[in-house]
């Protein structure tokens, strides 16, 4: 908005205000930048249309010259469709040449005493190597940490055992020199319920007594009830509430940053 100087004068009757309402211009928008897609043609169609069926036409190709040698190539007499028609032919090869001696080992490449084991049974043979340095840091129990498992009484494991008993010392109880006295009474047993072994008949309990409502009762009075409000046994009305109204001229909150 233009500030006038006290010396300038308006012309006119048009004087700078507010504006009344939004204006159009201050709202910006795409325009029409977002069409819907075409109906016709092949390409960008409307996808949730139905489309004809739609062919296209192809490209001429080019012609080209066919190179052939022509007739120069003559098809002899003598060949038919079943095959070749004459006498048997017979051709001549020049004389090979001599084949080269043969490469092979002779008797004396061959050792026939070292192939004993191959050919016939022998003892099996072993070979005594030397101690390896790793064996050192190895710390392997000795013959002594191990020991076999019993084969007498009841704890054998690969043997089969007779049964075993063992014989306990004298209990305490029921003995000859047990006091008596200290033995529960028969008041120390309680009875037990017919109901558990036998057919248990319904059980009804009392309650305490209610007392109707009276004047100290702390009850709601008939202002704190809305009926009119009640949506759940009546059809209610739609209701719809107002947005804010946003604007081009509301100044944006600029908090300053802290100084670090």
């Amino acid at each position: 908005m233009r500030v006038m100087s006290s010396g300038e004068a308006w012309v006119g009757t048009w004087r700078p205000h507010k504006a009344r309402g939004p204006i159009a211009a201050l709202y910006g928008s795409p325009g029409p930048k977002y069409a819907l897609p075409g109906l016709t043609g092949a390409l960008n169609h409307d996808p949730t249309k139905k489309a004809a069926p739609r062919f296209s036409f192809g490209a001429r190709h080019e012609r080209k010259i066919e190179i052939s040698p022509g007739p120069c190539y003559l098809i002899p007499s003598n060949i038919t469709r079943l095959g070749r028609d004459g006498p048997a032919a017979f051709s001549l090869y020049s004389r090979q040449k001599d084949p080269k001696l043969p490469q092979a080992p002779g008797p004396g490449k061959y050792s026939p005493e070292h192939a004993g084991k191959s050919v016939f049974h022998s003892a099996p043979a072993y070979s005594l190597s030397g101690r390896s340095k790793e064996v050192i840091n190895i710390q392997t129990p000795g013959p002594a940490s191990y020991t076999l498992p019993p084969v007498l009484g009841h704890n054998t494991v690969d043997k089969s055992a007779a049964p075993s008993f063992s014989l306990y010392g004298r209990s305490k109880n029921n003995n000859f020199h047990d006091d008596l006295q200290k033995t529960p009474g028969p008041a120390a047993y309680n009875v037990v319920d017919p109901s558990i072994y036998r057919e248990k008949h319904p059980q009804f309990s009392m309650k305490g007594r209610n007392f109707p409502p009276g004047a100290s009762t702390k009850t709601p009075g008939p202002g704190s009830h809305y009926p009119e409000k009640v949506t759940f046994t009546r059809a209610k009305a739609p209701s719809f509430s107002f947005g804010m109204r946003h604007s081009d001229y509301i100044t944006p909150l600029i908090v300053d940053k802290p100084e670090e």
